[in-house]
């Protein structure tokens, strides 16, 4: 592709209401996500801080792990969910929006 080849499609893009839509539907996902991730780390740090009885308890009679370890693996894993749940819509669900709005771009 040439420069003006490459500088027509992109003002095809950005011109394109579709983009617009893409870009707020991306960052809506990224915001609510991000904003999730931070709920559940600053949550378990703040369990941390103030409220160390409650992490310390015992699982049971007679077990040795505490609250706040399995606690601690939820963050991890709860995490590594989101994560794979973002990666999921952005190959899926961004990527068809994208190349829709690249296919348009190069009629």
């Amino acid at each position: 592709m040439t420069e003006k080849t490459i500088a027509s499609v992109a003002e095809h893009v950005l011109a394109n209401p579709k983009f617009a839509h893409l870009v707020r539907t991306r960052n809506r996902y990224a915001a609510v996500l991000t904003l999730l991730v931070v709920v559940i780390y600053f949550g378990y740090i703040l369990l941390v801080a103030f409220n160390k009885p409650f992490l310390a308890q015992k699982l049971g009679e007679g077990w040795v792990t505490t609250l706040g370890i399995p606690l601690g693996l939820g963050v991890i894993v709860l995490t590594i969910a989101i994560t794979v749940f973002y990666v999921h819509v952005a190959n899926t669900r961004f990527d068809a929006m994208a190349a829709e709005l690249l296919k348009e771009a190069g009629k």
